[in-house]
């Protein structure tokens, strides 16, 4: 008799702010997640990525970047879906501190979905989430970008995509599970393609055991390979993330994944539009999957060679130097060197300032841009 496979599903960030917010508070899920919602139906686990907390909490932590969160209410959108696991290692979900986790922690509980990625302690952060059913043990660790990954308190921690630590865990959950997915929140925001760096530390964890790395963050959907009969997906875009200032762009598509597992692991695509003129997401037309289909097959043939690779995110770096260039100004010189040692002036720099050079020297992907521009001054 033969056995059935086993479906799991994974999207992008979910982030139920603005409009989606709203629908939520006034239990309007069916016009949140119109005639998608099939995709949820009749699989065995649906994973996602929580981008901030479900918190009323005012008490924003000391960061750059904007500050994400929703009212703990919003946890209908994940209930109505029938999310079981929710992904948390990423860089908004400290924006509140200990309160805005606390909140978010205690209010999926009540609702009985899981978390994994975060934690009172690193060792907690990396413990996997153990999914069984049809005689088969999966395991599920979550990774981060290093971009404010804990509170300032230090009571809670996100669990960083440290490649020697990453290894370790991987090879730990691989000792007693059949599969090991590995969920990354990584990348630089709005490029559609992995850096060269992010390539080869995916494979890596290839590599050290993971069966599946699949990988979110970047706003903007990137494509996949098949890496050693595995599958690496470089980014599935944003799956539910209102933002009414951005409709009909890169922000606004993105696709999830079904996994269905038997003796082999096989995968669809589905590609989603999102956060348009009416909120909430959809199936794309026909017309739609064409452009989009055509546009994935574009991504993956430029993932596939290592020189087009290198050479799309020099352009990248290029387009977006200015921006790198006015993180690391002020003024630099001996002259102003010495009064400051003097105290004959005033520090330049803000403690905003100060956080931000020690996000983008601290973060893997921020850093990849910031050394390919400073090289050029060698």
């Amino acid at each position: 008799m033969e056995r059935e496979s086993i479906k799991i599903l994974i999207t992008g960030d979910v982030c139920p702010i603005n409009r989606v917010e709203d629908l939520a508070i006034n239990g309007k899920y069916s016009s949140i997640y119109n005639d998608f919602i099939d995709v949820f139906q009749e699989n065995d686990l649906n994973v996602v990525d929580l981008e901030c907390p479900l918190t009323l909490s005012k008490n924003e932590r000391p960061k750059t970047g904007p500050y994400q969160k929703a009212s703990p209410e919003t946890i209908g959108v994940l209930k109505h879906a029938g999310i079981g696991l929710v992904a948390m290692a990423n860089n908004h979900i400290m924006d509140y501190g200990s309160e805005g986790v606390e909140d978010t922690l205690t209010v999926c509980a009540q609702n009985n979905i899981r978390t994994f990625g975060i934690g009172n302690s690193i060792k907690e952060a990396s413990e996997d989430y153990t999914f069984e059913i049809k005689e088969k043990r999966i395991a599920f660790l979550n990774f981060a970008d290093n971009e404010f990954l804990s509170t300032p308190d230090g009571k809670y921690v996100c669990n960083a995509i440290d490649p020697i630590k990453s290894s370790y865990s991987i090879k730990a959950a691989k000792k007693n599970h059949d599969l090991v997915f590995a969920i990354v929140h990584a990348g630089n925001e709005f490029y559609e393609l992995p850096s060269p760096r992010t390539k080869e530390l995916y494979r890596y964890l290839i590599d050290q055991g993971a069966d599946v790395v699949v990988a979110h963050h970047t706003h903007a959907h990137s494509g996949y390979e098949v890496y050693n009969s595995k599958p690496i997906f470089y980014g599935l875009g944003n799956f539910i993330y209102d933002w009414p200032s951005k409709q009909n762009e890169r922000w606004n598509k993105g696709y999830v994944v079904r996994f269905d597992i038997d003796e082999t692991i096989n995968f669809t695509i589905i590609p989603l539009k999102q956060g348009n003129e009416i909120p909430g997401v959809f199936h794309l037309n026909d017309k739609e999957k064409k452009i989009f289909e055509d546009e994935l097959e574009r991504l993956n043939v430029i993932i596939q060679d290592d020189k087009l690779l290198e050479e799309a995110f020099q352009k990248y770096c290029r387009a977006i130097n200015p921006m790198y260039d006015a993180f690391i100004e002020p003024y630099f010189g001996k002259y102003y060197t010495a009064l400051r040692k003097r105290k004959l002036l005033p520090n330049i720099m803000t403690r905003k300032k100060r956080l931000l050079l020690l996000n983008i020297i601290r973060c893997e992907s921020h850093r990849d841009v910031l050394l390919r521009m400073l090289k050029k001054y060698e």
